[in-house]
C-alpha cells in the first residue's frame, strides 16, 4: 500500500510526539556532576578521557616543564614521524605524498621506493568499479548529500564482494586498499549525478592509472580534466594532513567501537562516514567558507582591522552570520597554541592565492587569524589558548581550487579512510572485548498500568 504522506512530511502528529520526547527525555545537568560523568568523554578542562591505546598517531599539545603541564606548539606524528617531515620530503622530491602516508599508517613503517611503487600500482589497479555500478547505484538515485551518497556506495559495493564478512587480516587489508582507491570515484561520480539531476551536463571521466590520488580527483571532477602542478600538490598536502588525527576523534573512535563488534569492513566505514558527516566534525570547513562569504559582504574594507574586529565580536555575540556565537575555524579540542596542520597549510595557501589572483582574500584570512584569538580571549572565559585549526585554511584551499562545496566533507573522507583503515587493522589485531561503556540510569522506576487504565 502506498504511503499517504510525502517522505519529507512532518505532520502535526509527529510534531506532538517529538514534543513528548522533549518533555520526557531530558536529563538534569546536575546529574552529570553528581555521578562524575565526563560529558563527551572529556574532563572539565577539555582533555579527553583515556579510552584506548594506539601506535597509529600521536598529538602533542602540552609539555611538562618543571613538573607542570604547560601548553606548547602543536605537533602531529604518524607512526612516530612528524607530519612536517612527511610533507617536506614529498615537496622536496617533487612527488605526491598521500600514497606513502596511507602505506605508513596502515602497515606501520615507511615503504622503500620499490614498495611505494608497488603499493601505488596496487591502488591504481583497484581504482575501478564493477560493470554498471555507476548506472545502477549512483545515477539512479542521486542525492544532494554527497556523504550519504558515499555511504550508500560503500554499503552497495559490499554486495559485489564474495568475502564481505571475512575479517581475517589479509582480507580486511584488501578491502581497505580497495576503498582508499575507490572513495574518490564514489564521491565525484555522485556529485556529477546530482548536478545532472539539477540540469547540468553529465560527464563521467575514467580514472587514469598513471596519476596520483590527488591528480585523479581533479581529473575526475573537472570537465576538461586539466590542473596545474601546484593545484595537485596542495590538494595532495590536504589529503596527507587529513589522513589521520589520533584515535580519539569522533569518527576514528567510531571505527574502533564498530570494529570491536566483529562486523565487516563496509559497515565499519559506513559508520565512520556517518560520524564524519556531522558539522561538529568533518563539516566544519564548510562553515568557515560560509562565514567568510558573509564577512566579505558585511565588511566594506577588508584592510580595516577595526571593522573586521567589530564583525568578529558580532559573531561571538550571536549577532552575525548564523547567530551561533562562534568564529568558525578558530580553536581546537586538543591544540592550544597552534594546530600544526594549519601551520603547514598556511605556507602553501599564500602561494596558491597568488597563482589564483586572490591575495586580497588571503590577507583577510591572515588578519582574522591574527585578530580572532585576542578577541575571543577578551570576550570569553577560556581554559586554554585559541588558534586557527586546519579547517580555517582547508576550506579556502578547496574554494580556490574551484571544488564544489558539496565535496568538502567527502574530500575529508577520501583522506581519512587511510587513518580509519589503520585503526581498524589495529583494533582487529589487538581486539579483546567488545567496547561497551557504562551508562548510569537516572530515571524513575514506575508501576505499569494496563492500557484501558491510562
Amino acid at each position: 500500500m502506498a504511503s499517504t504522506h510525502n517522505y519529507s512530511d512532518v505532520t502535526p502528529e509527529i510534531q506532538a510526539l517529538a514534543a513528548r520526547s522533549l518533555e520526557n527525555c531530558q536529563i538534569d545537568p546536575e546529574d552529570y556532576r553528581r555521578y562524575d560523568v565526563k560529558r563527551g568523554l572529556r574532563d572539565l578542562d577539555g582533555k579527553g578521557v583515556l579510552a584506548g591505546l594506539t601506535e597509529v598517531s600521536d598529538i602533542i599539545s602540552k609539555k611538562v616543564v618543571d613538573g607542570v603541564e604547560v601548553p606548547c606548539e602543536g605537533e602531529l606524528y604518524f607512526r612516530g614521524y612528524n607530519i612536517e617531515d612527511l610533507v617536506g620530503s614529498a615537496l622536496r622530491e617533487k612527488r605526491f605524498g598521500f600514497e606513502e602516508t596511507a602505506y605508513l599508517l596502515m602497515f606501520g613503517q615507511l615503504p622503500t621506493r620499490s614498495e611505494l611503487e608497488d603499493f601505488t600500482q596496487l591502488l591504481s589497479s583497484y581504482r575501478t568499479l564493477p560493470k554498471n555500478f555507476v548506472r545502477d547505484v549512483i545515477l539512479k538515485s542521486p542525492s544532494s548529500d554527497m556523504m550519504n551518497s558515499l555511504a550508500k556506495c560503500v554499503l552497495s559495493i559490499a554486495s559485489y564482494d564474495d568475502k564481505t564478512d571475512d575479517i581475517s587480516l589479509p582480507n580486511v587489508a584488501r578491502q581497505c586498499i580497495q576503498l582508499i582507491a575507490t572513495f574518490p570515484l564514489y564521491a565525484v561520480y555522485s556529485y556529477q549525478a546530482y548536478t545532472y539531476k539539477e540540469g547540468n551536463s553529465l560527464f563521467i571521466h575514467a580514472p587514469r592509472p598513471e596519476l596520483s590520488t590527488a591528480e585523479n580527483i581533479l581529473t575526475l571532477l573537472r570537465a576538461d580534466s586539466n590542473y596545474s602542478f601546484w593545484e595537485a600538490h596542495i590538494l595532495d598536502i590536504c589529503l596527507m594532513l587529513h589522513a589521520e588525527h589520533g584515535g580519539g576523534n569522533n569518527s576514528t573512535f567510531t571505527t574502533h567501537v564498530v570494529t570491536s563488534s566483529g562486523t565487516d569492513t563496509y559497515s565499519c566505514m559506513a559508520a565512520a562516514l556517518a560520524s564524519l558527516k556531522g558539522p561538529k566534525h568533518g563539516g566544519a570547513n564548510i562553515k568557515v567558507i560560509q562565514m567568510f562569504e558573509d564577512m566579505k559582504k558585511e565588511v566594506r574594507d577588508w584592510t580595516d582591522e577595526e571593522e573586521i574586529s567589530a564583525y568578529l565580536k558580532a559573531l561571538l555575540h550571536g549577532e552575525a552570520f548564523d547567530k551561533a556565537g562562534l568564529i568558525y575555524g578558530m580553536g581546537h579540542a586538543v591544540y592550544s597554541l597552534s594546530d600544526p596542520r594549519a601551520n603547514i597549510l598556511r605556507r602553501f595557501v599564500e602561494t596558491l592565492s597568488r597563482e589564483k589572483g586572490r591575495t586580497d582574500e588571503y590577507d583577510l584570512y591572515a588578519r582574522v587569524e591574527r585578530l580572532a584569538p585576542q578577541i575571543i580571549a577578551d570576550e570569553r572565559k577560556i581554559y586554554k589558548g585559541v588558534a586557527a585549526n586546519v579547517d580555517f585554511y582547508s576550506g579556502f584551499v578547496y574554494h580556490m581550487l574551484d571544488l564544489p562545496l558539496e565535496l568538502y566533507t567527502p574530500l575529508f573522507a577520501m583522506a581519512r579512510i587511510a587513518g580509519w583503515s589503520a585503526h581498524r587493522i589495529e583494533e582487529l589485531i589487538n581486539m579483546g572485548k567488545i567496547i561497551r561503556p557504562a551508562y548510569k540510569y537516572v530515571g524513575e522506576h514506575r508501576t505499569y498500568a494496563p492500557l484501558d487504565q491510562r
